[in-house]
């Protein structure tokens, strides 16, 4: 199934290079590269991740990647990635 990154997830995945970055472009391409590539994971087996506590939505639900959830929607032709947040942040909201 095809995953598309929703500009606000696009977003987050920027912010978070930038906030890393600080400390080692590196490090933050790196963390951004392992988050972007759990896209086949979720691709491959999209019910994989967990519903989000959040949501209670069978449909939105989301994977570990880090210190980072990656919390997706899915729809019946394919996946949107919704957010990318640290998992001391509250997603109620957003």
């Amino acid at each position: 199934m095809r995953v598309h990154w929703t500009e606000t997830a696009q977003g987050h995945l920027d912010a978070i290079h930038a906030y890393i970055a600080r400390d080692s472009s590196t490090y933050a391409k790196r963390m951004v590269d392992r988050l972007t590539r759990r896209s086949q994971q979720i691709a491959d087996f999209p019910l994989s991740g967990r519903m989000v506590p959040e949501y209670e939505m069978d449909q939105i639900r989301e994977v570990i990647e880090g210190a980072y959830r990656i919390i997706y929607y899915i729809k019946p032709d394919q996946i949107d990635v919704l957010a990318v947040v640290h998992g001391s942040r509250e997603i109620q909201g957003e």
